[in-house]
């Protein structure tokens, strides 16, 4: 097995889209994005979109590639990165992926179980329903109408309960039905790293880069969105937050501390579902290393 997929992986602001730019530039190859908004043509400076510069020197795949109005979940992005990762093939036996969405990377990984089509109608009365009521409307409809995920699923993260209670209400069957968890084979190796910095430091860089996303005009990107803040594509830390401020529920300056609050959460999430694989190798963000690192075992 020759042909290689470097994933880079880790919490946000850590630094990953620099160094897999260096990688990518290193052996001559490209990169697929495993980032959840990053997709979405109509969110940029939110979800730390790579640079116009950035996205010229290295061909990036599932960046731009979608609008907000479309849905897209885990198993539409195994589809899309396989298939990108064979274009890639085709000139290179390298490729790079890198992101923060370890559901996304999952998927691409070890597959993930086929789930039943959910209806739109139903997706959409969810989402208004969650908007308007909250969490503990969600945790009850599950406690009533799924209680097996309602028992051992993540009864605190939203966009996965709105996921088990459309799968739910659309086939009957609760989504743990059909999370057998059987792993799928690849045709090609994956060498995983993990880059990972004391927390005291990326929690500094995450506040830096979140008052930097202000300067750059954070909140004049988040007004333009605010007709669409219903939109699964939405729900998303850096524009939820500022929707508060833009309907007078707290002001700009709560508005941007609960982005950089919510976001160091988010880091620790991530770094927790991500220490769960141990086939990650984890370093610091110092590109020389891990390149040297990588020419001994790609």
């Amino acid at each position: 097995m020759n042909k290689k997929c470097i994933l880079i992986a880790g919490p946000t602001a850590v630094g990953k889209t620099e160094i897999a730019i260096q990688i990518a530039k290193h052996f001559s190859t490209k990169i697929i994005s495993a980032d959840s908004r990053q997709c979405y043509k109509e969110l940029n400076i939110g979800v730390a979109k790579p640079s116009e510069k950035e996205l010229s020197t290295i061909q990036h795949f599932f960046i731009n590639t979608h609008s907000i109005q479309e849905s897209i979940n885990a198993v539409d992005f195994e589809s899309y990165a396989l298939n990108s990762i064979n274009e890639i093939f085709v000139d290179n036996d390298i490729a790079v992926m890198v992101g923060g969405t370890g559901l996304y990377i999952k998927a691409f990984c070890e597959g993930l179980d086929v789930i039943p089509p959910v209806s739109a109608d139903i997706r959409q009365m969810i989402m208004d329903n969650y908007q308007e009521n909250g969490l503990v409307w969600l945790q009850e409809m599950l406690q009533q109408n799924d209680p097996i995920f309602a028992e051992v699923g993540n009864m605190q993260n939203p966009q996965r309960m709105m996921r088990a209670l459309e799968v739910m209400l659309s086939s009957g069957n609760s989504i743990s039905t059909y999370q057998i968890n059987k792993q799928k084979t690849r045709e090609f190796e994956i060498v995983k790293i993990g880059l990972e910095l004391p927390r005291p430091e990326l929690y500094s860089r995450i506040n830096d880069r979140v008052d930097n996303m202000v300067d750059a005009g954070l909140v004049a990107e988040v007004e333009n969105l605010c007709a669409f803040k219903s939109l699964n594509a939405l729900q998303t830390v850096g524009y939820k937050e500022l929707f508060d401020y833009f309907e007078n529920k707290c002001s700009l300056d709560q508005s941007i501390y609960s982005i950089q609050q919510n976001t160091r959460h988010y880091a620790k999430r991530q770094m927790t579902w991500f220490k769960k694989d141990t086939n990650i190798t984890w370093v610091s963000p110092d590109v020389d290393n891990i390149i040297r690192h990588l020419d001994t075992i790609v």
